[in-house]
Order: structure tokens, then sequence, then C-alpha cells
């Protein structure tokens, strides 16, 4: 079906919209961020993505997967896994469900055109990054077996950023964190990446936690020594975002940063006809759904919930990055292996997750890659919505710079 034709200020009204019942000083911040450029633009309001996918779209005839739902260049990282060693894998779960994978490659091959400004490339060298990741795409699921990425196997800009990650220690990232008084270690308040928590709310989130934490096996290591507003990301900027500096395994130095983040229902969701599993929460759902995608969860990855809201929570680590798109600015060799590498773990993601409460076997995989289905008509559509999205970030820039936002 062609996509229909918006006028702009329709456009500023579904961002309004979407933002309306979270916190007014958050969104604002979110706003600025998105404004940077188009692929931040495009990284912040994925609803749009999905409210514009086109009813009865022929892509929609794909394989059922579980998909992370809001895959792009920067939703890759490094982390620390509980057997503490650093992998390389896709990295947020938010908007995860059941859906036709196609969802989730369009949104990839969008973002690879969209990050073409950033990356200095044209749009024909995007285009060529687009094929290159479907390639390995469809030659891992051919293949039919899930691997890792981890330091040893890792080459490239991913071996680099692994590197660099494993030299990083959690005792100077405290101090980067984290400020002395008197002896005990508090979170440093900048009012850039972390804002203060104070009164009910800070008595509440507490409670809840010291609450959650005494169901653990080792309940001193969860004690809250300090608790902040945690500043960071663009889409989930707007939502309740926690820092907690814990007791860990006893003195200052060996204190350990979690997060904990709002759950909200995903985006994807409201517009799939997918029947989807039942969860206890929308946290249980990004976990689960985590935990079977990637080869090694996050270090202390939870799902829980504080009086109404559910949380997600995991370690904050020195060890946890993201490859900076500026970092490959105009280098199309390093590109390319970054881009190849993404494209099997996107694989790998789904192979690992096959056949699991309405994922398809990895056998339909393997049909579904043999036969290149629908890859023209991903380009196509992926070329069409990087232009709908230049257009919607130019009218959103003039309605923030007229101060409609």
């Amino acid at each position: 079906m062609k996509q229909q034709e918006r006028s702009p200020r329709d456009v500023i009204a579904r961002i309004r919209f979407f933002h309306k019942d979270q916190d007014p000083t958050l969104v604002k911040r979110k706003y600025q961020a998105l404004r940077a450029n188009v692929f931040a633009f495009f990284r912040g309001t994925s609803f749009l993505f999905y409210e514009d996918w086109p009813v009865a779209s022929p892509l929609d005839q794909a394989p059922l997967v579980w998909v992370c739902g809001d895959l792009h260049l920067e939703n890759f990282g490094g982390y620390k896994s509980d057997d503490r060693k650093i992998y390389f894998d896709l990295n947020d779960f938010d908007e995860a469900t059941l859906a036709p994978s196609t969802w989730e490659l369009a949104r990839m091959l969008t973002s690879v055109l969209v990050g073409g400004e950033v990356l200095k490339i044209k749009r024909a060298e995007a285009l060529a990054q687009c094929h290159l990741f479907l390639n390995a795409y469809g030659q891992a699921l051919i293949q039919g077996k899930a691997h890792f990425l981890g330091q040893d196997e890792a080459s490239g800009p991913i071996k680099r950023l692994l590197s660099e990650l494993a030299q990083r220690k959690r005792k100077d990232f405290l101090k980067e964190r984290t400020v002395l008084k008197d002896g005990k270690r508090v979170l440093r308040i900048d009012q850039v990446k972390m804002l203060s928590v104070s009164g009910p709310e800070r008595e509440r989130v507490i409670s809840a936690f010291h609450a959650w934490s005494a169901t653990q096996p080792n309940p001193p290591f969860f004690r809250v020594l300090d608790l902040g507003q945690r500043i960071a990301g663009i889409a989930s900027l707007g939502l309740k975002r926690y820092a907690l500096l814990v007791e860990g395994k006893g003195s200052p130095d060996q204190n350990y940063l979690l997060e904990l983040k709002q759950a909200r229902s995903s985006t994807l969701q409201l517009h799939l006809a997918i029947p989807q599993p039942t969860w206890m929460s929308e946290a249980e759902r990004i976990v689960a759904v985590q935990q079977r995608m990637q080869a090694m969860p996050p270090a202390l990855l939870h799902a829980l919930s504080l009086e109404k809201d559910s949380f997600v929570l995991k370690e904050l680590q020195p060890s946890q990055d993201r490859i900076a798109l500026q970092s490959l600015t105009g280098d199309l060799d390093r590109l390319d292996v970054l881009m190849q590498t993404m494209g099997r773990l996107t694989a790998w993601a789904q192979l690992r997750s096959s056949n699991q409460q309405g994922s398809v076997s990895k056998a339909e995989l393997f049909t579904f890659a043999k036969a290149q289905q629908g890859q023209n008509a991903l380009l196509e559509y992926a070329q069409t919505y990087a232009r709908q999205t230049e257009k919607d970030y130019q009218t959103f820039c003039k309605a923030l710079d007229r101060g409609e936002l």
C-alpha cells in the first residue's frame, strides 16, 4: 500500500501526543537531543516509524521472529555479562516483541540511509552498506548456527572497542560518576548526566528496591547508598530512569552502580495483529526477550516492580559502550566490517530465539533466507522512508525553533 501523505502539522501533533504523559522537563531535553541531526531524530521517534508502516504491506509476509523492535546503527554495543567477560551484541530491547522479521530489517536499513549524513557518505555508498548488511544477515541464517562475539572473536572497529572496554576499571568509573564525602561514596549530581532525587519519590524507590533485594541471595549487596535520576539515551528520555549506588562488596571502591529503567509497552504492539505472550509486566517482556536474543545478557539483568510501574535493572558498567557513528566518518573499510557483523548478529539473535512462543523454526528462517524474499522491496521502502524522515526532521526543527514544542 502506498504510504499516505501527511501534513507538516500532523507530524508535530503526533510527537506532542506521544510525549503527553511524560516528564515535561525531560521531554524538553529529548527535543533538544532530537534536533542534533536527522539520525538522532530517527533514533528517538520509533513510534513514527511504526505508525507509518503501511497497512497490509507485502513486507508483512515474512517469518515471525523475536525482534528488539528498534534496530539501528547505534543499538549494538559492548557490555560485561555475569561471567565478567565482554561481548558485543544487540543492546536495546525496550520495544522487543514478536513481529515479522522485515519490520526489524526495514528499521535497520532506514537507519543506515538516514545515518549517511553523520557518516559523511553518499546515498549510493549507504545503499551499498545496506546490501552488505542484508547479505551477511541472509548468509548467517542459511548457516543456521548462532555464534557469539567476544573480544577474541571480534575484528575491525568492534575489536578495538572491546579492547578499549577491557582496559576500563570499575574503580575509575566510580570516581567519574561519584564523589567521596566523609569517607562515603555518593553520586555526582552534575545536572547533565545525573539529577537529584529527593523527598517522597526517593523514599518510595529505595523502599521498593530494598523489598525486592530482600528476595535475592545476597541482600546486603543491594543496600542503597545513594539514588539519582539518570539522563541517558534519546528515545527513553522522558521516562523514569534511576541510578543506584549500592553497597556491592563492602568498601567504597567496591561499591556498584546500577540502573533502573522504566518499562513501557512496545510501540510495535499498537500496530500488530499478531497474538503476543501474556507477560507479568512490561519489564518481564523486555528481560525475557533480551535473554533469549542475546548470546549472554548483561550483568545483574532483572525485571522488578516499584509500586504501579515495572523497571528493568542492570549494572552500570565502565565496559558498556557503543561505536559512535562519528568515529567512522568516511571510513568505508571499517564500516564494511561493522555492517557485515551487525547483519550476522541480527541473524544470530533470531536463530537463538527461534521456535519460542510463536517464533518460527530455524528451518523456516533458512527457507526465507535462501529465497532472498523481499530484499528489493525492503530496500525500496527504506529509501522511501529515509526521505520521509528527512522531511519530518526539517518540520520538527522549524516547529522547535518557533517554540511550538
